[in-house]
């Protein structure tokens, strides 16, 4: 059969559509770019915000649902909506793996198949990348927190981690295939192996025993679980295989909201992790997420997340709008006028602009090597440098640069996104 397979969400949800379609591949089914074209279309949902669930069920909308399969998280945040809203009859969890197949078998057959408990499929399942230098490694599925804003974790369910002899062993594979940067990722990096005796740092060590050319990008962690092992990952995170880029969270720059958010650390203390990784890291580059207008936010505890947005100057900012999420705790709270919060994004979102034009115009000048990791828009070419710098690459002449490939760049431009390289031949 020909499939069609469109992912919302996730870097997790990426990975979970790769294996989707290796699973398919593999047992003779025939993966299509094309939707017009496609027999089935399956649809790996996210629902981790309101706008995002809106898009997703408007696009389910739009679909014969005699040939639609959907998976992710949607059908476990929402799925009273999802059947309420859309007529179709079969629907897995999030990862469903091998279940995927047993989906498309009901599909052809036109009953109706709901199957929605979370999964964790084997590491040696086959996979499809998106990008062919790119191994995403989910090395844990579901977290530890009780976030009272969130409801990824009723989707993904309790930490589950998998054994680091078996994420060594994907990284080996990966790397015999060709693959050039490995993204471990997680709903929370830091908790990795607190429930099979393992930990992160140690996790790491393991992964830069293997040998080959390759990088390592660490995907997002709660702050809480940073502190955790703070001194050991310092430590594993100097090895220059490893990109010189943190994703922690933020949330909110008030620790009376970080408290109604059930967010256990106080933001002094992520300050002062930041000094610490900075001190040692000079050039790193620090990405973190704020959620604007969460409930019981006053102009004041606003002003707090744009004062310590002021003092660190992340270099990314992701800002969320508070939008109510089914059976959290927030969603029993009163909310704030959403004309406020539209009024505060705003802010938000010019003063994080020029925060990162100002970290990135720092780079004008700098001379280095990139690896070449992802296809731009109108053919042009991105290449990342030691701190995962996005650097479109200039090329003149007859010069032809590759995927994977690793080259020497002069940055001659900045925009608050990403740079813009020259080759230096």
């Amino acid at each position: 059969m020909k499939i069609f397979v469109r992912t919302f969400g996730c870097t997790l949800n990426q990975h979970d559509s790769e294996v989707i379609k290796g699973i398919l591949a593999s047992n003779g089914h025939e993966l299509t770019e094309d939707l017009e074209d496609a027999e089935v279309v399956v649809v790996n949902t996210c629902a981790v915000k309101q706008p995002t669930e809106n898009k997703v069920i408007n696009f389910l909308k739009k679909l014969d649902p005699k040939k639609v399969i959907v998976s992710g998280c949607l059908p476990l945040i929402n799925l009273e909506r999802l059947r309420r809203e859309t007529k179709v009859k079969v629907i897995l969890g999030p990862s469903p793996g091998e279940k995927i197949l047993i989906a498309l078998e009901k599909l052809r057959k036109g009953e109706t198949f709901i199957e929605v408990e979370p999964s964790m499929p084997s590491l040696e399942t086959p996979k499809i990348r998106k990008n062919p230098i790119i191994e995403i490694i989910p090395i844990s599925y579901g977290c530890l927190g009780s976030c009272s804003y969130c409801c990824v974790r009723f989707a993904r369910g309790k930490l589950r981690s998998y054994k680091p002899e078996e994420i060594v062993g994907r990284v080996r594979k990966a790397i015999l295939e060709g693959v050039k940067e490995i993204w471990l990722t997680s709903q929370d990096t830091g908790a990795y192996g607190l429930d099979i005796d393992s930990d992160l740092p140690s996790l790491l060590s393991r992964i830069l025993g293997v040998d080959g050319d390759f990088y390592v990008r660490i995907g997002m962690m709660n702050p809480e679980n940073l502190k955790r092992i703070f001194d050991e990952f310092l430590e594993v995170f100097e090895d220059r295989r490893i990109f010189k880029f943190l994703h922690l969270p933020i949330q909110s720059g008030d620790n009376r909201i970080l408290k109604l958010m059930n967010r256990r650390y106080k933001i002094e203390e992520v300050e002062e992790m930041i000094s610490e990784f900075r001190k040692k890291f000079k050039e790193l580059t620090l990405e973190t997420d704020v959620i604007c207008g969460f409930p019981g936010e006053g102009e004041e505890e606003f002003k707090h997340t744009l004062d310590f947005l002021r003092r660190v100057k992340p270099d990314v900012v992701n800002i969320s709008r508070f939008f109510p999420r089914p059976g959290t705790e927030a969603s029993k709270m009163e909310l704030i006028h959403g004309r406020i919060i539209k009024g505060r994004s705003r802010l938000l979102t010019r003063l994080c602009k020029s925060i990162s034009l100002k970290r990135n115009q720092r780079w004008l000048g700098w001379e280095g090597e990139v690896l070449v990791d992802e296809e731009g828009k109108k053919g042009s070419l991105i290449g990342r440098n030691f701190a995962y710098k996005p650097a479109v690459i200039r090329s003149e002449g007859s010069r032809r640069v590759k995927l994977g490939e690793v080259i020497k760049v002069r940055i001659c431009e900045a925009k608050p996104t990403y740079l813009v390289g020259e080759i230096v031949e």
